[in-house]
């Protein structure tokens, strides 16, 4: 619930509540020994935090009401989950169809996000265009495709570099004014800074943005109401649509710029680009090392991976303290096509992965999980539900044999601790385990390989079952935490 929620997904969750009635005073009333022990006082707490709405319906005259009105919640920005529970005894309510009032979605629907004040729009044109050093820092922004292409358009007209922060992808890895995944060599240099759709640009401990920029905050969530503490800067902070507010932003930036200014943004575009061109060669470095038996390098199994894929394809990022060469190495040209950890907890890429294979039955799915991510996974409910219906993912564990993400935090706290003295982090896990005999259990297809050599014809392989409507899990011993 908690990724569900920080990624801005509209999902409607329904639960079961126990009976209420004892003595068989209605359809439904307990019959069973649960019935008596599992209800908490308060069953909505257990996701309270992590919904925009929750209730427990009372009567069945009113569940088109309800759900309705959880359509409407969920699907209004920031989109997110809803929580609905339902008794026994309502479930099995009998009401006639003409008993039940209608509420038509035309009538009843969710709340569209529009643009910015025309004036405020133009006192942030006349900030860019006399800024230098611009920049723009994203999460969410392209999950439709107007805030893709405003983006990238933005990026591109005003030679302002983009960074993706953690969410998803949001425009091509291959747009000129792409420029990476963290924003911290460019903060202390940068005059001007844009956050939009974003829920943490940067690591405040770790680096600090100059005290003479200027920032805007283009959101749909510009106060994070969902976050007890959120004080990322925002001179300037803008409500609604990103897409319409970039697009007003860009035809006020074309009306207004000087040729001075169109040079400078060129130059700063060429620049980018030329910074661009060094960070795939960098990458191609990194994956030139194949590792060794027993230690391959994620890096070049990723680059091998890439080359499999489609760019209609999608990611479904777990892999944690790997993911720096997922992100690097893996091509992806168009938006929504990689999405990572955004919420605190880990073990949702197998079932997210399912979700999407059954809303775009014609794309490949990739789940890549950490092998301590995967045991979150629930993996036999993963392949028993993709074998049941007939969902074939392609699933990758990335297996170093611990929980490296708590060795990293352990140094990154008390470098020069006990447990670094000791190498004892209390982050190891099984040396032993067969990951993919799990999937083989649900008629999946599954590899296991330890040597560098054998990476490109496994994940061949493995991308043909599951182009043939099979799933496949590669177990991959990579690098050792």
């Amino acid at each position: 619930m908690h990724n569900l929620y920080r990624s801005r997904l509209p999902v409607l969750l329904m639960a079961g509540k126990a009976p209420y009635t004892s003595h068989g005073e209605l359809v439904g009333t307990r019959d069973t020994h649960v019935h008596f022990v599992q209800e908490p006082f308060d069953q909505g707490s257990l996701v309270r935090p992590y919904t925009k709405w929750e209730w427990t319906l009372p009567s069945g005259v009113v569940v088109k009401e309800a759900l309705q009105r959880a359509y409407s919640i969920m699907q209004s920005e920031p989109r997110g989950p809803v929580y609905l529970m339902m008794q026994r005894e309502t479930l099995t309510e009998y009401w006639g169809a003409d008993e039940i009032h209608r509420y038509p979605g035309d009538r009843y629907g969710a709340t569209a996000s529009g643009g910015a004040d025309p004036k405020l729009i133009t006192a942030l044109a006349d900030r860019l265009l006399a800024a230098e050093n611009p920049i723009l820092i994203t999460g969410y922004g392209g999950l439709d495709a107007l805030g893709a292409q405003k983006i990238d358009e933005l990026g591109q007209f005003a030679g302002m570099a983009v960074f993706e922060a953690n969410s998803k992808s949001n425009i091509s890895y291959e747009s000129p004014c792409f420029a990476g995944f963290s924003p911290d060599d460019s903060l202390p240099d940068a005059d001007f800074g844009m956050l939009v759709d974003v829920e943490v640009p940067w690591f405040p401990a770790e680096v600090q943005p100059n005290e003479n920029s200027f920032w805007v905050h283009i959101d749909v969530d510009v106060l994070k109401l969902g976050s007890p503490m959120w004080t990322f800067p925002g001179h300037l902070r803008l409500q609604g649509n990103s897409g319409r507010i970039l697009d007003q932003l860009l035809t006020e930036l074309k009306d207004k710029a000087t040729p001075r200014f169109k040079a400078a943004a060129a130059a700063r575009l060429q620049r980018l680009q030329a910074a661009g061109a060094a960070r795939r060669e960098h990458a191609a470095a990194l994956a030139a090392d194949r590792g060794k038996p027993g230690a391959i390098n994620p890096h070049y199994l990723m680059a091998e991976l890439g080359k499999v894929l489609d760019d209609e394809d999608i990611i479904f990022n777990e892999a944690v303290t790997n993911t720096p060469a997922v992100l690097m190495q893996i091509p992806r040209r168009r938006p929504n096509t990689a999405f990572n950890t955004n919420g605190a907890g880990l073990g949702w890429s197998g079932a997210m992965a399912l979700g999407a294979k059954l809303a775009a039955p014609n794309r490949t799915m990739v789940q890549i999980a950490g092998d301590g991510s995967f045991y979150f996974c629930n993996p036999c409910s993963v392949f028993a539900v993709s074998q049941q219906y007939r969902l074939p993912i392609f699933a990758i564990v990335l297996d170093n044999s611990g929980w490296s993400a708590v060795k990293q935090s352990t140094l990154r706290v008390f470098p020069k601790g006990d447990a670094n003295s000791a190498n004892e982090f209390e982050a190891e896990l099984a040396t032993v385990a067969e990951f993919s005999k799990v999937a083989e259990a649900f008629g999946a297809y599954g590899e296991k390989i330890c040597d560098p050599a054998e990476v490109p014809a496994a994940i061949a392989r493995c991308a043909k079952e599951v182009r043939g409507g099979r799933s496949a899990l590669l177990h991959v011993r990579v690098t050792r935490m």
